[in-house]
């Protein structure tokens, strides 16, 4: 029996979900250690320890294995944010490969063979085009960073390996002017204080553009030296075109407000995703790795197989990034999302790249589809791209009953993707290929798309 608090020398025969190592006792008994690694000998200690399995603190590693690395990172065990970056990159692209073949197998009972190997980047950090850290004290010492894992401890941050340079030289300027002028932080000693004025600091960069905003998240419009903190962002960072205050006085854990003044430049920056414009401002959805959403998405349409004939519906459309690429081969486009200012945005992008062959219309996807097939609009093509949770049961109902030849599904989980898929292949449906793209090099997620054709 595994005991809380004991050492233990154990194997480690497997890796989890989140990356963490697995190891099982001779009675089949799972141990779960964060930081180890498969083929390891590892010394841990038991912290928590159940009926049927425990979670082990790494103590020492007796044997390790080949692929260990070194993170580049110095607060990569406290921030938590990277959880494989003590691995090599290939290796990170292997185990996510196989952690979406086991779902394949596990949840939706189909061959894994289908899962082809992830598509990783030439260079797997300082990818991301956009940082979001909260601002807080501890003990008096000014904090900024990303928290720690579940809690609202903030770990203190100068630089962000898989966040732009730019990021880096955007915080470190108002750290400065923060220690200068007293700016009050939201967060003191882990809790949200009333006489805080600076919440977050937002760094949104354009991949193509170059184009960096800055967003100042605060409980108030009244930002003390605002003047003299512009003046030196934009003087140190050329690339500036937008600084924004965006207003949030609710004791919540949501990010951002919804008023956003604009305290220099213009109200948002632009970037590209193949040849498509797209205006993005401080309460924008873009995807945050702009190299791999256009392997992404590429994959999407050829997925498609589109001929210029065809109707497709886009369901949770988002922005309308993916409804754009579409736009270049099909007859007509038809997204549907229920965020109503994404919608304004997705009708604006349209407008922005004179993309004429694609509508939007606001609402539940699995109740506004239905009603275009009961008006007699019927699509070839179904593209759907769900939040994690995935696709609701009775849109993959509505979508079978109308019978497309294709459905290309975009995932960001592999196991409500794997879930869905055997609800479509109950519906005479099946999953010929599904291609992993790696957008989150250093984590443990992975982006996913499927070719589902009608049996």
């Amino acid at each position: 029996m595994i005991e809380k608090n004991k050492e233990y020398e154990l194997d480690i025969i497997a890796q989890g979900y989140e990356g963490e190592g697995i190891s099982k006792t001779s009675e089949g008994f799972t141990i779960f250690i964060p930081e180890a690694l498969k083929g390891e000998k590892v010394r841990v200690k038991i912290v928590k320890s159940k009926k049927s399995y425990a979670y082990g603190k790494l103590i020492e590693i007796l044997k390790p294995s080949k692929n260990r690395e070194i993170p580049i990172c110095p607060i990569y065990k406290r921030c938590g944010g990277c959880s494989l970056q003590h691995t090599s990159y290939n290796s990170q692209l292997e185990f996510k490969t196989e952690r979406v073949k086991d779902c394949m197998s596990k949840i939706a009972k189909i061959n894994p063979d289908i899962v082809k190997p992830a598509i990783g980047m030439k260079n797997p950090y300082r990818y991301r085009n956009k940082v979001q850290l909260p601002v807080g004290s501890n003990n008096g010492e000014l904090q900024i960073g990303f928290f720690a894992p579940r809690s609202h401890d903030i770990i203190d941050m100068k630089s962000c390996y898989i966040q732009d340079e730019v990021a880096d030289k955007a915080v470190d300027i108002i750290r400065k002017w923060i220690l200068k002028n007293n700016i009050k932080p939201y967060i003191v000693d882990g809790q949200y204080s009333p006489e805080g004025v600076l919440r977050h600091i937002m760094v949104r960069k354009g991949f193509k553009t170059n184009e960096v905003m800055v967003v100042l998240v605060t409980t108030t419009e009244k930002l003390p030296h605002k003047e003299e903190l512009i003046l030196e962002l934009a003087q140190s960072i050329p690339e500036i075109k937008s600084i924004m205050l965006n207003i949030n006085t609710k004791p919540t854990n949501v990010i951002l407000g919804e008023k956003s003044l604009v305290l220099y430049g213009k109200d948002h920056i632009s970037d590209y995703i193949g040849n498509f414009k797209f205006n993005i401002s401080p309460l924008s959805f873009f995807q945050v790795n702009p190299v791999q959403t256009e392997i992404l998405y590429a994959k999407a349409l050829e997925f498609a197989e589109l001929t210029g004939n065809e109707t497709v519906f886009d369901a949770y459309c988002g922005t309308g990034t993916i409804s754009l690429f579409l736009s270049q081969k099909a007859k007509r486009v038809y997204g549907v999302e229920i965020v109503p200012q994404a919608i304004e945005n997705a009708i604006h992008n349209a407008k922005e790249n004179n993309v004429k062959n694609a509508e939007f219309h606001v609402g539940e996807a699995e109740k506004i589809i239905p009603e275009m097939i009961s008006q007699g609009i019927k699509a070839e093509v179904v593209v759907v791209d769900p939040p994690r949770k995935g696709c609701e049961k009775a849109l993959l109902e509505a979508i079978a009953k109308m019978s497309p030849e294709r459905i290309v599904y975009v995932s960001c989980d592999p196991s409500t993707l794997a879930r869905d898929l055997a609800i479509l292949e109950e519906m005479n449906y099946e999953t010929k290929e599904v291609q992993s793209v790696d957008m989150f090099p250093q984590t443990a997620h992975i982006e996913n798309v499927a070719l589902i054709t009608r049996k």
